[in-house]
């Protein structure tokens, strides 16, 4: 008699590394990130799948501890069914009566679902023994669409319109993976734009990131006006007309401020306003949009879920969609969210950087541009130099461009090294920060 193997364990980790003390991740609403990761690991007989979600220092333990109240809803579940069906799992998670209560669908219960589900995927990926992005760019259309949501989509989306948009997806897939496979899928970079950084410091890797093949950089704006004139002023010179240099307020401003903020900066070209006032103010983006023209305005990294997307592209209140990989109910969601993007022919842009934002979020656009969208016209996944080698499969840039991973799984594990040194409060890095302070 043979035994199915089952998930034996979830583990979980409070990982954090000290980038506040460089500035490197700061903006106006950020000034002092210590970027963090709440991972977690599924183990069984049959191997492991990694996932975890994103958050910026204190609070990272409550998250931990939402991933840890998710434990009995996995131990015990069959691996062959889960890698069959993550959907089973994704719906189990977000309809649980008293769970959904913390929600529903939003916050730090809805990101914890997100980083067990994608551990899930993980684990299925390497199962299949492809990077997850091939094994969704080669799922036959009707099982990608039973993996996702379609409650409160019916009205812009329907599972009809979805099987329909990923069966087109496939004309010309084989030829676009080559492509991908080849050339790997366009970058650019905010490394540059902290807002914490000197004009010298932001001059320079401006300059370091054209140099690098990028054809497009990012600027946090928002604390003050006329630093912020003078550093697009600095910016622009150092890369010259013909780069884009998006911006991003991160939800600073207030609506009428945030217009006449972007318009005072249109004299530098700005690409895109990004995150110009609440995320959740779906009708204030709308109004920016209409007031900031011809500046494109770009939002998602805080948007909840695939439902407050949907209604900023009913709204049409914005002209590039970021999805992040960790911030909804992870890849199933992400799958509507990708699908809403391709029916409403809005380019997505991903949001990235964090811990291992990049190593996740590349594999949701390599399949959208294989199996779905069939295209990288104006799209490019952010990238930041931060932290890349805590992982077993980092990401790798060449010549403005992610290379596209070829290991198995979704890139997202961490170093055994690098959680002893960095879990807190007693990793080795922690212990001895914490005694000396």
């Amino acid at each position: 008699m043979t035994t199915t193997p089952a998930i034996t364990a979830l583990e979980t980790y409070d990982i954090r590394f000290p980038t506040s003390r460089e500035l490197d991740g700061s903006d106006a609403m950020n000034p002092d990130p210590d970027y963090s990761a709440a991972y977690v690991v599924l183990r069984s007989a049959a191997g492991d799948g990694h996932g975890f979600t994103f958050t910026i220092g204190r609070g990272n333990d409550v998250q931990v501890a939402a991933i840890e109240a998710l434990r009995p809803h996995v131990i015990g579940r069959s691996v062959d069914e889960l890698c069959a069906d993550p959907g089973s799992l994704s719906r189990e998670l977000i309809g649980d009566s008293q769970l959904r209560w913390l929600g529903p669908e939003k916050g730090v219960m809805h990101m914890a679902i997100g980083a067990v589900v994608n551990a899930v995927w993980d684990l299925a990926a390497r199962r299949a023994g492809v990077p997850l992005w091939k094994l969704l760019a080669d799922g036959d259309p009707e099982w990608l669409a039973s993996q996702v949501d379609f409650r409160y989509l019916g009205d812009a989306l329907t599972r009809d319109e979805a099987v329909a948009l990923l069966r087109r997806g496939k004309d010309g897939a084989s030829l676009r993976e080559g492509t991908l496979l080849e050339r790997g899928y366009p970058a650019y970079t905010t490394s540059p734009g902290w807002l914490g950084y000197s004009d010298e410091k932001l001059t320079r890797l401006a300059r370091e990131a054209v140099a690098a093949g990028f054809t497009q950089i990012k600027l946090k704006v928002g604390a003050d006006l006329a630093d912020d004139v003078r550093r697009m002023r600095a910016a622009r010179e150092a890369v010259g007309p013909a780069i884009r240099i998006a911006v991003d307020a991160n939800q600073r401003w207030d609506v009428p401020e945030a217009i006449a903020w972007t318009r005072e900066l249109a004299a530098f070209d700005p690409y895109w306003i990004e995150e110009p006032t609440s995320p959740d103010d779906i009708l204030g983006h709308a109004a920016v949009r209409r007031g900031v023209a011809p500046v494109k305005v770009a939002t998602g990294e805080h948007v909840h879920n695939r439902v407050v997307f949907k209604q900023l592209l009913q709204a049409q209140a914005i002209d590039v969609l970021q999805l992040d990989a960790a911030r909804v109910g992870g890849v199933n969601e992400n799958l509507a969210i990708l699908l809403l993007a391709a029916k409403f022919g809005v380019p997505v842009c991903p949001h990235a950087g964090g811990v291992g934002l990049c190593e996740l979020v590349q594999h949701l656009s390599m399949f959208d541009y294989v199996a779905l969208s069939g295209t990288v016209e104006d799209r490019v996944i952010e990238y930041v130099d931060h932290l890349h080698g805590h992982f077993a499969d980092p990401v790798v840039i060449r010549d403005g461009h992610y290379t596209a991973p070829r290991s198995p799984g979704f890139s997202a594990e961490m170093l055994a090294g690098s959680i002893a040194e960095f879990s807190y409060p007693d990793g080795f890095f922690w212990a001895a920060d914490l005694k000396a302070a």
